[in-house]
């Protein structure tokens, strides 16, 4: 009898923490757009495979465009994937990341079918529907909407992020659930709301919050806070056991 291998799930949130860059990026800085010493963002994406445990090769980036553009992946990339800003792959030991300092970074798997996905929401791809996105490629390679769990990693909290009165209206109006009102009672908005509204409404039912506002969190970099920032990571990938 032959016995299929299970499949463990991890997911890891970095800080900013632990790393090798330079004020004002200090220190565990991942982004290599943002004007980074760029030997310094390697030596710090090379500490990150080696805290995961997988080569640096394995690690899977995106060029991040604010877009609902998915990419399915079923190996190493070179480079980082295009103009994109969601990740699936069905490929254990293939770590899928997403970079952010704000926005909304969502990790989602149905551990049952093998499927992973690590997506990049801020308001704009939020607003345009890359979380319905994301799902319909997570279907299309076998997951089951009702079997996938989601992480809402840290992001900015509608406590904090300010926005106008008509942008918070659009947004509502595109993603239910988000229109907030902020400490210092003006418009705002809390995407992880709306976000955690949508999926529920797509069938996912397993939904995680991590309650880290970025702005108010000096251990996160929030580019809202204080630009040129850093970018923490969101890591999703699977391990196989036999």
């Amino acid at each position: 009898m032959t016995i299929a291998p299970t499949i463990t799930v991890r997911r890891v949130t970095t800080t900013r923490s632990g790393g090798f860059s330079a004020p004002p990026y200090d220190s565990f800085n991942l982004g290599d757009h943002v004007g980074d010493d760029p030997a310094a963002v390697r030596r710090n994406r090379d500490r990150l495979a080696e805290g995961i445990g997988l080569p640096p090769e394995r690690l899977v980036w995106m060029e991040q465009i604010h877009g609902r553009t998915v990419e399915i992946v079923d190996g190493p990339r070179a480079e980082p994937v295009p103009a994109t800003d969601a990740l699936v792959t069905t490929v254990p030991g293939l770590a899928l990341v997403v970079l952010t300092a704000d926005c909304v970074p969502i990790l989602l798997s149905d551990d049952e079918a093998g499927v992973i996905a690590a997506v990049h929401a801020g308001r704009i791809g939020a607003r345009i529907g890359i979380v319905p996105r994301v799902l319909e490629a997570m279907v299309s390679v076998g997951a089951r909407l009702d079997r996938v769990g989601a992480l809402l990693g840290p992001a900015a909290s509608g406590r904090q992020y300010e926005v106008p009165a008509a942008m918070r209206a659009d947004v509502e109006a595109h993603l239910p659930g988000s229109a907030t009102t902020t400490v210092r009672g003006t418009p705002g908005l809390d995407l992880r709301a709306g976000i955690s509204r949508q999926l529920t409404e797509a069938g996912v039912r397993a939904i995680a919050v991590d309650p880290r506002c970025t702005i108010e969190d000096h251990t996160l970099f929030s580019h809202r806070r204080g630009a040129p920032t850093g970018r923490i990571g969101g890591v999703i990938w699977m391990e196989a056991a036999a």
